[in-house]
């Protein structure tokens, strides 16, 4: 037996159907902007990364400069630098010596042989720092000598 379909209640399931598709094409559409704003934001990330891999020799340099020259002014000008590059989401990679090295941070450019068992694969020297980006990929790993074990017999 067929059940005849009154025009009201033709005319609710319509309106019903109409609602869940509206509802739909907002949660689409928020999902969308959402997933835009987050390409974006790597867009921006990557273009900062390319920018700051051009300034890495310049701050090295001013390094050791400072290094040498102990100035205030260029010791000022370093520590801006430095900041705006945290800000914009780039830190340093750890490396300093007698602190383990990792080889997803770090590169071993030579090694320091040592007769001292415990110093087997510790920093003997960081010869370049590294840079990274905060809880992201390694931009430049900091270039370092390991000590290496080397028994006397």
């Amino acid at each position: 037996m067929k059940r005849k379909i009154n025009k009201k209640e033709a005319g609710k399931s319509s309106e019903e159907e109409l609602k869940n598709q509206l509802a739909r094409s907002l949660a689409d559409y928020d999902n969308l902007r959402k997933r835009v704003e987050r390409e974006k934001e790597e867009i921006i990330k990557l273009a900062n990364v390319g920018f700051f891999l051009k300034l890495v020799p310049i701050i090295d340099n001013l390094k050791k400069a400072q290094a040498c020259l102990k100035d205030e002014g260029l010791d000022n000008i370093l520590k801006d630098l430095l900041k705006v590059i945290s800000e914009e989401g780039i830190e340093n990679v750890a490396a300093e010596k007698d602190l383990a090295f990792d080889e997803k941070y770090h590169e071993a450019i030579d090694v320091e042989y040592t007769e001292d068992s415990e110093k087997q694969g510790l920093i003997s020297q960081v010869l370049s720092e590294g840079w990274r980006v905060k809880d992201g990929p390694v931009i430049r790993p900091a270039k370092v000598v390991v000590f290496r074990f080397r028994d006397k017999n």
